[in-house]
């Protein structure tokens, strides 16, 4: 019995630091808590890099990251000591093992306070620029509406599911024909020059009834098409117009360059 004793108790100090080392990497392997944290932390870390953290604000976010670790190891030691003496319930041991796993919830609400007031900040003035750049580009409003055209168009083909099967055959919009008429409002909206709205109208027309001549798409497919397509990228110029006439004095520029 004294053997056993001996052999739980840490000879000196290389023991211990190897026992503690032991604890650690059980619960690394082991609990799968512990690995989804340290992914989060090596990748919140990483991303500071990139916030230029003064000294103070990176030793709060360390701290707050070895405190949801070191409470996650805290829960786990609690449960496997319960486990250890019943495997029965027992209302005492409910409250160990519940007291336990809220300490790990109170670290994560604290780390949900702590990012706030480090990153949302710094985020959302990088996303107010983004915003900036996006708007006040011609070429990358295009861009987005395009892609928000064809994010739409398989939005609603994705959503029609064999349960709508009538909705499916006769009044899905045709993909080409709305990212052509999505890119003729485009051309309507940033120019001026009839010729080129006149060939991209052609165009557009071309698209549509080459769908239709071929069987691929129903008359009532093209027009729903055509409208989304039109529909999308004037919500989205609409938008950008609302945010400039809102947020920037620049509005009376931005109208010169376009013509509805």
């Amino acid at each position: 019995m004294k053997k056993d004793e001996h052999k739980m108790k840490n000879g000196n100090f290389l023991d211990a630091c190897q026992n503690a080392l032991d604890g650690i990497i059980y619960a690394i392997t082991t609990q799968s808590n512990i690995k989804k944290q340290l992914v989060i932390a090596v990748i919140v870390m990483l991303v500071s890099l990139f916030f230029d953290l003064n000294k103070a604000e990176f030793l709060c976010l360390m701290f707050t990251v070895v405190l949801i670790i070191v409470a996650e190891m805290i829960n786990t030691a609690i449960e496997t000591v319960v486990d250890l003496y019943t495997d029965l319930y027992h209302p005492k041991a409910k409250i160990a093992k519940d007291v336990g796993a809220g300490a790990v919830v109170i670290t994560a609400i604290n780390a949900i306070i702590v990012a706030y007031f480090l990153f949302f900040e710094k985020i959302s003035t990088i996303g107010l620029k983004m915003i900036d750049e996006i708007v006040n580009s011609p070429v990358h409003l295009a861009f987005v509406s395009i892609l928000l055209t064809v994010i739409v168009i398989v939005t609603l083909k994705a959503a029609a599911t064999k349960k709508h099967k009538f909705v499916k055959e006769n009044f899905m919009p045709s993909g080409q024909t709305a990212v052509a008429f999505a890119g003729l409002t485009i051309i309507w909206l940033t120019t001026r020059n009839v010729v080129i709205f006149t060939i991209s109208l052609v165009l557009a027309l071309v698209v549509a009834i080459n769908r239709y001549e071929n069987r691929k798409r129903s008359k009532l497919e093209i027009v729903t098409g055509a409208f989304v397509g039109v529909m999308v990228v004037v919500l989205i110029y609409g938008l950008a117009l609302i945010y400039l006439g809102t947020t920037f004095s620049g509005i009376t520029e931005f109208l010169s360059n376009i013509k509805i």
